[in-house]
């Protein structure tokens, strides 16, 4: 969940500083989207989601980029200490096709202009 967190982080960041209108909403929205995945992986592994992701949002805001949530400890921990790696590839075909999905479907109901 460390990749997901830093990416809803810097996103959010991006888009309440630099992004305008509808832009800034939609980027707003998906960068909340991207906390879920911690938030969900806290909730199956019993922890108390809202701590586990606080704390996860605090350790990245402190620079520490390679926090994630520890299932095994039931705390955030730094995982490249851990020796915890999540393939690329897998992270960005996911990211791909879920906003890919979600932006087939804004076009469809009409919210969002396709271009």
């Amino acid at each position: 969940a460390a990749p997901e967190i830093e990416v809803a982080m810097q996103l959010g960041n991006y888009a309440r500083k630099e992004a305008e209108g509808v832009n800034a909403f939609c980027m707003r929205a998906y960068a909340d989207a991207f906390e879920t995945l911690p938030y969900t992986l806290a909730e199956n592994a019993g922890l108390n989601p809202i701590s586990i992701v606080t704390e996860l949002r605090n350790a990245h805001a402190k620079g520490s980029k390679q926090f994630g949530v520890n299932v095994r400890k039931g705390c955030v921990t730094d995982m490249q200490e851990e020796n915890v790696v999540q393939p690329l590839l897998v992270t960005l075909s996911a990211i791909k096709l879920a906003t890919e999905t979600v932006v087939m479907i804004l076009k469809i109901d009409d919210i969002v202009l396709s271009r």
